[in-house]
């Protein structure tokens, strides 16, 4: 069985803390989202080889970044684009890798964007047993927050009806970006794009197969959390941090009160400032000032301010009289 780790997304809403960086490097505690994805597939030997599909732009930074870890089984297999307007929307991009990379294995297929509340080997369980394809179903909690994904009907485990982002949906169990595919399904997504379908997200792929395919749903009641947005991200650093702060052996507190959630990393300086349910980026320098649910990026600096919601680009200052760019 083969495994594809999506992420090719350049993280628009993200910006600035992704403009130059995957989404999926961003801390969450001591690790990252892809780390323990990779971990999951890394520990489950029936996955042999794990495609890390991204694009040309942040070529550079996957490979630097697997050369550091420990992990043997990732390799990365590149989309043709370097910027948003380029890219062929994920089912576009899934379906040239399988035919790039010549699988005709099982294969499992996760965005290397979720933090995912249960252990991948669990659903490969399922996969297994089932023999067809299968998805992973969450419950959101809420119908409005259940428009902006592909709610679920089941009987049993099978999915009976799937629709991506409706107005009006009636129920918050979702189908979240997690799948499996058997390798005799995998020319369905030729056949799928042949017929002029949405290329964009995946949500519409498994849409199409639920009408024409019988498909199960893996649910689970762990936490996850789609970091696609400063909030989401945020929520799911407080989720692993649960109350307590981070603060690395050589940052730099003088005068700092920290409280909730709060990760303060390597070479950073809080001086005469209170920092709440906020990132603070290595390098980042906050004096005389106040943070509360913010991000402030590697090398930035903010004085004598109260930020609230904000996040502070890389290499910026933040001062009463304006913002700058800094050297670097």
């Amino acid at each position: 069985m083969k495994a594809v780790v999506l992420a090719g997304g350049y993280a628009t809403r993200l910006w600035p803390i992704t403009k130059d960086r995957p989404k999926m490097f961003l801390p969450i505690g001591d690790s990252t989202v892809i780390d323990r994805i990779f971990a999951d597939l890394e520990d489950d030997d029936r996955i042999t080889e794990v495609f890390v599909s991204t694009n040309e732009y942040f070529e550079d930074e996957f490979r630097e970044y697997l050369a550091d870890r420990d992990f043997e089984k990732p390799t990365l297999s590149i989309e043709d684009t370097t910027g948003e307007d380029e890219k062929f929307g994920v089912v576009g991009a899934l379906a040239q890798l399988v035919e790039r990379e010549g699988v005709d294995d099982d294969l499992l297929i996760v965005a290397g964007d979720n933090l995912l509340g249960f252990d991948l080997g669990e659903f490969t369980d399922f996969f297994e047993e089932r023999g067809e394809p299968c998805l992973v179903g969450y419950d959101v909690g809420s119908l409005e927050r259940a428009t902006a994904y592909a709610p679920l009907e089941l009987d049993g485990t099978e999915v009976v009806d799937l629709q991506e982002k409706p107005d009006e949906p009636e129920s918050s169990l979702v189908s979240i970006a997690c799948y499996a595919l058997p390798a005799a399904e995998l020319p369905s997504l030729e056949t799928y794009l042949a017929g002029d379908n949405n290329p964009d997200e995946p949500g519409w792929f498994m849409q199409w197969l639920v009408a024409n395919r019988t498909v199960h749903a893996f649910t689970f009641d762990g936490k996850w959390f789609d970091i696609g947005e400063p909030e989401a991200y945020l929520e799911a650093v407080a989720w692993e941090l649960d109350g307590e702060n981070l603060v690395a052996e050589d940052a730099d507190l003088r005068d700092a009160e920290l409280s909730g959630n709060v990760h303060v990393m390597a070479g950073a300086t809080v001086e005469n400032s209170t920092v709440e349910n906020s990132l603070v980026f290595p390098g980042a320098t906050i004096r005389d000032a106040a943070l509360e649910g913010s991000i402030v990026d590697e090398q930035a600096v903010v004085e004598e301010l109260p930020l609230s919601g904000a996040v502070v680009g890389a290499h910026s200052r933040l001062q009463p009289d304006g913002w700058s760019k800094r050297d670097g």
